[in-house]
């Protein structure tokens, strides 16, 4: 995720997206556990950005959605607060994973580092995988780099009510644009105190909250905040969130299988 390196002047000039050709889809399963009750208003709130921009949005809980020939569709998918496994079998995961290699985008919103944490390939293209979160609380977050889509419109030092996350078994690769400040989350508690120093690692004072990816053929973009269902609503938030979706509509060019390798769900990348 997530290598803390100060973010060099990096120029996202890119052809205004025909959003009348963008075609995506939102998925919305869990696995077993805690399931957000945001999901609906998350969902609900990139339907309408839909109709706002012009772009066309479909919504799913089924796994079995999850095939070459379904997927090839969509501009990208967007995982709105999943957690834990949310495919039912292998052949789903490898129709996924191939959708990245060709080309595909990824869009993922809060908790998606807890999904499929236990597909080695998923974790990479994340970043890594959901270690902990301080309760919820307002704290502050901070934008590294304001040039980038999903930046505009987003608060330089953005004082916000949320779920500061930290992950486990990162990768490089991943490039940060916006960060919690967790020197700003209460520490009263003693329990989260010592959670907070042993979650945060071998980070100082910062931890990476949105980020992007180019990775394997594909183009993700994340976000961990956006744990009130309110947010959904939140004209600040949603242009976040609309710039994330911008920035993969712009960068993912053209779905094409052909340039797919994998024929195991979990086997090595190719890079």
């Amino acid at each position: 995720m997530l290598l803390l390196a100060v973010t060099s002047v990096t120029s996202y000039a890119q052809q205004p997206v025909n959003w009348k050709s963008v075609k995506i889809l939102v998925y919305k399963k869990n696995g077993k556990g805690y399931v957000h009750d945001n999901i609906p208003y998350a969902a609900q709130a990139i339907i309408d950005l839909g109709k706002k921009y012009g772009f066309k949005v479909d919504t799913s809980s089924l796994p079995s959605v999850m095939t070459e020939e379904n997927l090839k569709q969509y501009r990208m998918l967007i995982f709105t607060s999943t957690n834990n496994d949310v495919f039912d079998t292998d052949a789903q995961r490898l129709a996924f994973r191939r959708y990245i290699e060709a080309g595909g985008g990824f869009v993922g919103i809060h908790s998606v580092t807890g999904t499929e944490r236990n597909w080695q390939w998923f974790k990479m293209m994340l970043g890594g995988t959901f270690s902990w979160h301080a309760s919820f609380q307002t704290f502050t977050v901070r934008v590294i780099d304001t040039k980038h889509p999903s930046m505009k419109g987003t608060p330089v030092v953005w004082t916000k009510a949320d779920e500061c996350y930290f992950a486990k078994e990162l990768y490089p690769g991943p490039t940060p644009v916006m960060v919690n400040d967790f020197s700003t989350i209460d520490t009263s508690n003693l329990k989260q105190k010592e959670l907070l120093k042993k979650n945060a690692g071998n980070f100082a004072t910062y931890f990476p909250s949105a980020w992007y990816y180019h990775f394997d053929g594909g183009v993700t973009w994340c976000t961990t905040l956006g744990h009130d269902k309110k947010d959904y609503s939140d004209p600040v938030y949603l242009k976040h969130i609309m710039g994330g979706i911008e920035y993969v509509a712009a960068t993912v060019k053209q779905i094409n299988f052909s340039k797919s390798y994998a024929i195991s769900f979990n086997e090595p990348v190719r890079y």
